[in-house]
Formats: structure tokens, sequence, C-alpha cells
């Protein structure tokens, strides 16, 4: 299903923080124009508040991207992509958003920040917070940073519930920034199934996966970087002709030719490849979604909501 919807995850969110990074910390902020009457979803203090203030950095929560400002008061802006919407950088100051999809743009002295979002449904978000706890409170879903947990961290957090590793793996209290894409990455280089239980992980299989995600995110987060060198991303998607399973039902794995599978479940999608993962055995669909039930999410949207 080349057309599913993908909502940014770590490496994609990484990388756009390096380009902020870059273009606007240390610049005034100094209007944000918000058009997309559902994107706002926050009103006190109000959005105002930030213009005429300098960003001073970024940082990450899951998939949300944060500008920090300054000010004694600790003021954050909050953006949440979800499936559709996207960043994108213009030189121009003042610089028009674009017809149907614009939603916000942020102008600064030397250009614009626009927020986009290619799809009827808009889902996107941007809050304002006020003070750090608040930040956390509202914004932290909880999981632990993949990149940064010990081994033995991410034992305890994969293993907290009985769940099959696709569903804890995207579970943002579970792990912070893995999605369906980066998911179905990580389970082929551990040689893992996605139906597999967590609670039947032997000690082995966990170290494998430990490897695989670190290892995944680290890869992908580097191609990211490489690609958009010092520019701005400009094709966040979660398609890549050098991913080995991802959107590549059909098609023979890299490893060992067999051709891919994949399990549908509303709109959302899982990739594996049956010879490397799942002992040549091919997933049902349909009987597979009955059995999940509660374990499979419904659609992109749930790993989120």
């Amino acid at each position: 299903m080349e057309g599913t919807a993908f909502v940014p995850e770590l490496p994609d969110v990484v990388v756009y923080l390096e380009a902020l990074d870059r273009f606007v910390v240390g610049r005034e902020l100094r209007k944000i124009r918000v058009i997309g009457i559902s994107l706002l979803q926050s009103f006190d203090p109000p959005i105002s508040e930030v213009e005429g203030r300098t960003v001073v950095g970024t940082r990450r929560l899951g998939k949300r991207l944060v500008l920090e400002m300054d000010g004694a008061d600790e003021l954050f802006l909050v953006i949440h992509l979800m499936v559709a919407g996207r960043l994108r950088w213009r030189d121009q100051p003042g610089a028009k958003p674009p017809g149907r999809i614009g939603l916000a743009a942020f102008d600064f002295d030397h250009g614009t920040l626009m927020l986009t979002e290619a799809s009827k449904r808009k889902r996107a978000s941007l809050w304002l917070v006020n003070g750090g706890d608040a930040l956390a409170e509202d914004h932290d879903r909880g999981g632990a940073e993949p990149l940064e947990v010990n081994e033995a961290g991410f034992r305890d957090a994969l293993t907290f519930h009985n769940r099959t590793l696709e569903r804890a793996l995207c579970d943002p209290t579970v792990f912070s920034g893995i999605g369906n894409a980066y998911s179905d990455e990580i389970l082929f280089h551990a040689g893992l199934s996605p139906v597999q239980r967590t609670g039947n992980l032997a000690d082995g299989e966990i170290a494998r996966l430990y490897l695989a995600t670190r290892d995944t995110l680290d890869d992908w987060t580097e191609r990211h970087r490489q690609a958009v060198g010092d520019g701005f991303p400009d094709k966040v998607t979660a398609f890549h002709d050098d991913m080995a399973v991802h959107g590549k039902f059909g098609q023979p794995c890299p490893v060992c030719g067999v051709p891919v599978q994949r399990i549908v479940y509303a709109d959302n999608e899982v990739n594996y490849c049956p010879q490397c993962q799942t002992e040549g055995r091919v997933l049902a669909d349909r009987s597979l979604s009955r059995l999940l039930k509660d374990d499979w999410p419904r659609s992109i949207e749930d790993l989120e909501d």
C-alpha cells in the first residue's frame, strides 16, 4: 500500500529538529499565522505570547517537535505532525502558505517556516505550553528512549505487558518515537515475527531485538541526515528504496528472495519476510486480525491517541 499514511518517527523527527537548529534557533519569531482552524490546541497563554521571542532550543518528545522560547516564563511551542503534517522552509520572509494544505506560518526575518497537511482529515496539532512541568505532563507519553536506554531497561519496558512485538514497539508509552515503518525494519533485522508475544521471548531474542532497534534507528537517522545535508527536509516519507520490508509487499526479501508479506488491519499495515521472520509461515490477515483484537491498532492514529 504505497499510499499508506505515515507519522514521522524518531529518525525523521531528529533530522527535522537538526534542521530547525540550523534554521531558526537563535532567531526571533516575529509572527505566527495560524490558518488551519483545527490546528491550535491551546488557548492559554495565547499563541501571540511567543511573537517577538527568540527560539533558544529544540527537543523531541516521542514524535512531537518542541521549540523552546526565551524568557523567564518557559514557553514551548509543541508540534505534532501526525499522519500528513509536514514542515517546510521558505527563504522568503512572510511567504504565503500553500493553498488548501497550509496550516500555519512562522515568520522569521530570514524566512518562513511552513506547517502543511496534505489530507482532508486534519490531525496535525500545535500547542503553546507554559512551563516544563506542563510540557512533561501533557506531552511526554513516558516511553523509554530506544537509543538511550540500556539493554536491561529495554527488556523491562518491552516485557512489562505481554503484547505482540509490533504493538509493543509502536506503543508510545513503551518506547518513544517508534512507529509502523521502523518497527517493520527493526523486526526484520532481529529475525522476529511481528506477532510474537513479548512474554515468550528468550533472553537471546531480546538482546537481538535491542541491538536491531538501536542499529536500525541509528542507520536511518544517519541516512536521512546525509540526504538532507545543510538543507531542510522536504521529502519525509515512510517508503525508501533501501528498506528491507516496509512498503515492499510482494517484492523479494533482500536476504532470502522470498516475497515480502503483509498484515493489513483497517488502514494499518505490517510487512515481514516469512522465511526470515516466521519460519516460513504466512500470517493470515483477517483471521489474525480477529485473533489479535485489542492488541492490534485499528489505525495509525490509534498509536498516538
